[in-house]
Formats: C-alpha cells, sequence, structure tokens
C-alpha cells in the first residue's frame, strides 16, 4: 500500500536550471523601481533556500547588493541549527563552503530577531528585499509587510510555495484585487510573482517518476494532501500510466479498511 502526496499532482514546475534567472531578473526589476520585494516563507527549509540562491547571486553580481532582511525569529534559528551541520550539505554547497564559509549569507543578509527592528522595515523606504513568515501569510511578522507594501504599485509580493485554500497567500496567488489584513480591507496594487520552482512538493512529473521507480509495483495506492483539481487528475494518470488499479482519492471524513484494503 502506498498513500502519496498530490499537492502539484496535475501541474509542471519550470525547470530548476531557470530559477536563479528568474529570481536575479525579479531583484534587479524590483530594485530598478525602488521598491520593496515581500516575500511570505515558511521558516524551515524554503527560508535557507532563498538565502542561499540570493547569496550565490549578489557574489556573481548577478543582483546588487542591496539590502536583504530575514524577519523571523525561528528562520534564524534553523538558518544557523543549518549551519552548524556541513556534513548534511551536498557536493554544491559544500563547494560553496569551501569558497565562501557562509552559504547562507550570514555576511550579506541581515537576520531579524528583535520585535523593534522588525518595526523599522515596515517605514524603510526601498528598494530592499524581505523574507518573512508564515508562508501562507495566515500570522506572524509577514501580515505586518505586506500591511505596509501591498498597496504600493512599485513593490512585488513573491509567492514561493503552495498556498492552501481560504489563505491570505491563496487570494495574492489569485490576485484579489482587495484582501483583509488585520480585519481591515487594504486594495492590492502591489505586483504578485509566483515561483513555484521553490516548493518543497514535487510536480507531477516528479511524482510520478518516484513511484515509477519502484521495484515492486504497489497494490494499492490512497491520492492524499491535495485539492480535486490536483489529486483526482494525479490519480487518473497513475491508473493509465503506472498500470496501478487501486488507486483510491478519500473524502473528507472517509473511513478504510487497510486490512482489508477497502474504502
Amino acid at each position: 500500500m502506498l498513500l502519496i502526496e498530490s499537492t502539484y499532482g496535475d501541474r509542471v514546475h519550470a525547470p530548476v536550471e531557470e530559477v536563479e534567472d528568474r529570481l536575479s531578473a525579479l531583484v534587479n526589476r524590483v530594485y530598478a523601481q525602488g521598491g520593496k520585494l515581500i516575500v511570505p516563507s515558511f521558516a524551515v527549509g524554503r527560508t535557507q533556500d532563498l538565502v542561499y540562491d540570493l547569496a550565490r547571486l549578489i557574489r556573481s553580481g548577478r543582483i546588487p547588493k542591496l539590502p536583504v532582511y530575514v524577519d523571523s525569529p525561528l528562520a534564524v534559528n534553523v538558518t544557523e541549527v543549518f549551519s552548524r551541520h556541513p556534513e548534511c550539505f551536498d557536493a554544491e554547497i559544500r563547494k560553496v563552503l569551501r569558497e565562501t564559509g557562509d552559504p547562507f549569507g550570514f555576511d550579506l543578509i541581515e537576520y531579524v530577531t528583535r520585535v523593534e527592528d522588525s518595526k523599522k522595515l515596515n517605514t524603510k523606504k526601498g528598494p530592499f528585499l524581505v523574507i518573512s513568515a508564515s508562508g501562507m501569510a495566515e500570522t506572524g511578522r509577514i501580515l505586518h509587510h505586506l500591511a505596509n507594501g501591498i498597496r504600493n504599485p512599485r513593490n512585488v509580493i513573491l509567492i514561493v510555495g503552495y498556498q492552501a485554500a481560504h489563505t491570505l497567500g491563496r487570494r495574492l496567488v489569485e490576485k484579489a484585487e482587495e484582501v483583509r489584513i488585520f480585519g481591515d480591507m487594504y486594495p492590492r496594487k502591489a505586483e504578485v510573482v509566483v515561483m513555484d520552482e521553490f516548493s518543497a512538493h514535487a510536480d507531477k512529473n516528479g511524482l510520478m517518476a518516484w513511484v515509477k521507480a519502484f521495484s515492486r509495483k504497489p497494490e494499492q495506492v490512497f491520492v492524499v494532501h491535495g485539492e480535486e483539481s490536483q489529486s483526482l487528475p494525479f490519480a487518473r494518470r497513475l491508473r493509465e500510466e503506472a498500470g496501478i488499479a487501486r488507486v483510491h482519492v478519500p473524502r473528507l471524513h472517509e473511513e478504510v479498511d487497510l486490512e482489508g484494503g477497502k474504502a
């Protein structure tokens, strides 16, 4: 039996090789227009991916050395933990570590923990970039940055992860003209850019490749963790392309007899 997620079960991410090109072009554009690049980001994993790429782009001269702030106490602590365990790094990051001694840009990026320093960013003029939690823009310091920056057309809100239905992040992805923050309505004048390439969730091709690599085909598959627009097409693809007859997309509150394999 296999349980498999389907967050992006019917989508294909752009090639990873294009990530730095897209990110550098976006940062340069925001810098030229004197705006703020506001990034809601999960504190664990996603933020570290971003600061790693930003540090590489700054050091290579592909983007200007603009102020970059990581405004999340948890993200700061997690990044520090990452830096203490180079034995876990892959070959690419170990190479950067040997060359710079600082793959997470501690010498280039300001990590904000104090509330007073976070508040100062709300009145700071661009250009600068701020990465803050939460990743779906539902709680945390990111709400203050959005409230203070969403009405400025020079600013850009960069979405780098999946946004669940009914969250502020999802409404931003859908380019809502007005959004509610702290109980008040704000007109959205800032541009919204989505880069799914940073997501920790594989796309439909990645998920399918993983299933096909099994030496023994699973007899029963439950497709979970996905909206119907993603889970149902992926379930159909598992039947047609992977040749798995018993593929089930559970309904809310549905009970399944795992021993008998019946839904």
